[in-house]
């Protein structure tokens, strides 16, 4: 695709190559830089977001959609997903937790999981800077998106270290996976907005046909909303949507191009 590069990036903190995915606007790029949104599972959605703002970025006044560069964290894999994911997007899980965990299979083996806080500094401290060399960022306008375990590590993310970012959009997110903890960070970031003095903005959104998933998907991320929603809007924007007749991966394109909306 044009405008795009991929590279292979090694990260001394978590000790894994990541096959890193950019896409720059066409056009030259404002005075402070352009917003950038980083994309988790690249491998899977990177084209689709590339393509999303390049069609809508055009007309920004009509789509409300405005350029941005577009930084995609994959694997060096041909496959959509790998199973690494299952460790960068989670945060260490007592057994008995996974084992309670709905699976498909009886036989289901869980991978490595609990490497989130390293990923979490990968992105921070080597991926940001590397991409700050290459392209025009504005660090005032940056943004995360994630999906499935995704939309989990961007909240805990918001929760954990909210100051990353000021945009997180969470697709889908498994709050199921350890709804204990991610309650106990959700208080620690209520009193860090109690102090802070920026804005974040939050997007939470699913597919209708997930509520029949036994985890639970749909009302535990309509309930994590209104608690949210409760927060003073002068310091956290969020929003929830639910997209009428899609399922938990037929969500993505419609999710992709809400979200780009929605990147302040």
């Amino acid at each position: 695709m044009r405008n795009t590069e991929q590279y292979l990036l090694h990260s001394e903190v978590c000790k894994r190559t990541y096959q890193i995915y950019a896409a720059a606007p066409a056009q030259e790029p404002p005075p402070q830089g352009f917003p950038v949104i980083y994309l988790l599972d690249a491998n899977a959605m990177f084209a689709t977001m590339v393509e999303a703002m390049r069609v809508q970025a055009r007309r920004p006044e009509k789509t409300g959609v405005h350029p941005a560069v577009i930084v995609g964290i994959g694997y060096p894999t041909d496959e959509p997903f790998d199973p690494s994911r299952s460790y960068d997007f989670t945060m260490p899980t007592p057994k008995e937790v996974l084992e309670a965990l709905p699976v498909r299979n009886e036989n289901h083996v869980w991978p490595e999981v609990g490497g989130a806080d390293a990923f979490r500094d990968f992105i921070e401290h080597e991926l940001k800077p590397d991409i700050e060399r290459h392209y025009a960022i504005d660090s005032s306008r940056q943004a995360i998106f994630g999906h499935s375990l995704g939309g989990l590590f961007v909240l805990q993310t918001l929760f954990t270290r909210p100051q990353a970012f000021q945009t997180y959009v969470a697709g889908s997110p498994s709050i199921h996976w350890n709804k204990a903890l991610l309650r106990e960070q959700e208080e620690q970031f209520r009193s860090y907005l109690e102090h802070a003095d920026t804005k974040h903005n939050l997007l939470i959104a699913v597919g209708e046909l997930e509520g029949a998933h036994p985890s639970n998907m749909v009302a535990n991320a309509q309930e994590l909303y209104e608690r949210l929603a409760q927060m003073s809007r002068n310091k956290l924007d969020a929003g929830f949507h639910e997209f009428a007749g899609e399922g938990h991966v037929s969500v993505l394109p419609a999710l992709v191009s809400r979200a780009l909306r929605w990147i302040r």
